[in-house]
Parts: C-alpha cells; structure tokens; sequence
C-alpha cells in the first residue's frame, strides 16, 4: 500500500480493535475522539488516552496528542489518540485510509473524498456512495464482512447472545444524570447486586457474572443509555483482550484495504 496511514474515527471497543490489528500489521493508525468519550468496555479502548493521558490495549500503547504531532507519535510506535470530533486531523495529513468507527449507527459527516478508501463499520452508510467499503458489525454469518455496494444490516437493537444471554447482559441507565460506580470492571457481582446508581436509583446486576464493561464515575447518561456490560463467561481475560467481534470487525477492515489496493494496481 503506498501510503500506510489510517485514520479512524472513534477509539471505542470495536475502532480500538481495529486500530490494534492494523498497528500489528505495520500500518500508521491515528484514532480521533471526542472530549468526553463514553466507552464501555474502558480497558480494551485507546479512547480511555483522552482522560488519562496514555491508554494500553493488549500490548499496544496509545498516547494522547495534538493533530500536528500524531503523525510523528505513530513513527514511534504508539496509537497516538486525537481529539478531534470534526475530523481536521484528516484534512492535515490526508490519510490513505480512513475507517469510520463511531458506530452511530447513522453517518456522521464521513464522506468519500475524505480519503482515497473510506471505510463505514455498521449500519449507516452505504459503500459506493458515502463510502467505498463497508463493514458488517451485526453478530452472525456476515460478521466482518466486506461490502462494497449497498449497506450493512440495520441496526437491531438487541445484542448478540454470549453463552446465550442476550439483552439482559446489557447495563442501562434508569434516569439520567451522572452515573456513581459502585463496582469495578473485573468483578464477579451476583443476582441483584448495585453495579452503580443514577440519581438515587440502582443499576442492578440481572445475573451472576463478570463486569466487562462499565463506564467512568461521574459520566453523564440518558435513561435507557447502556452504561454497562456483564459477561456471564467470568473468564476474567475478556476483560483484558479485544473481542472476537471486534477481531472478526477488524480483518474485514484489512481485507477491505488490502483488496483496494490489490484493485487500484
């Protein structure tokens, strides 16, 4: 590939791991993030860098800079971490790739002349038209999928089953305001315990099992906003390694570039 640059919007689980699979393979990724991210999954997330400063995926190390020095940082050998919600570091280093991983379910301002290959992740933009290649995120048979006419599936709205639990392993907020965390990412929390409240109101654990995701104390929520994830697997290394969805996510992602390239001679 002539230039080995991808920028990636949205350093959540899934863009993180992206960002990781492609770093491995010797390309140049620059995450962009917003000021306040809201990851769930925080220790498999580089967006964890724009609060701390430095965060670490695996064996990946990301670092938080400003848009005239990631270029320089990723020389190096880190995932620099950007923020940069509208997206000027693109226009500054005019990446070869461009991965949208907001995971918004809708498209956010991500465009086809903002790179020579612009890839979508999930529903939201239809390859050929805002963007030359998507990606599938909906669990099943597609997973990881490349296409490139026409769109992912919808979204759905319910999660995929893990060891055949499906919606209920999903954390929300009962009211909005700021979430107060009473429990920490690695616990095994049983029927019922309070993971964490929302104005005086309890987020409860609906099973036994291992909290693989929660986000930051203090974060502001929407009732309904998923604020957690409970894995009943209790295998406490989902905690610390990126999920076969994102992997299987990611290798479409280096398809989709490896198979541009292969097209563009």
């Amino acid at each position: 590939m002539r230039d080995r640059t991808v920028v990636i919007r949205g350093g959540g689980d899934l863009g993180s791991g992206v960002a990781l699979r492609l770093w491995r393979c010797g390309f140049l990724v620059v995450i962009l993030e917003r000021p306040e991210p809201l990851a769930v999954r925080r220790t498999v997330a580089f967006s964890e860098a724009v609060y701390d400063g430095t965060a670490t995926v695996e064996e990946a190390a990301g670092r938080r800079c400003l848009p005239g020095e990631a270029i320089g940082v990723a020389r190096l050998g880190a995932i620099p971490v950007v923020v940069d919600p509208g997206g000027t570091t693109v226009r500054i280093h005019r990446p070869g790739v461009l991965v949208d991983a907001i995971l918004a379910k809708v498209n956010t301002g991500t465009a086809l002349d903002l790179a020579p290959l612009v890839i979508g992740l999930g529903p939201g933009f239809f390859a050929g038209d805002t963007v030359h290649a998507v990606v599938e995120t909906n669990r099943g048979p597609d997973l990881g999928r490349v296409i490139w006419k026409g769109a992912a599936e919808p979204n759905t709205g319910t999660p995929g089953l893990v060891s055949g639990v499906g919606h209920e392993r999903v954390l929300r907020a009962p009211a909005a305001g700021a979430l107060r965390t009473t429990a920490h990412i690695g616990e095994i929390v049983g029927e019922g315990d309070t993971i964490a409240e929302v104005e005086g109101q309890p987020v409860s654990a609906p099973f036994r099992g291992l909290l693989r995701g929660l986000l930051r104390d203090g974060a502001r929520v929407a009732t309904g906003m998923k604020v957690g994830d409970l894995d009943p697997r209790l295998d406490p290394r989902v905690c610390e390694h990126v999920s076969d969805k994102a992997l299987a996510v990611a290798g479409g992602v280096l398809e989709a570039i490896l198979s541009h390239d292969v097209k563009r001679g």
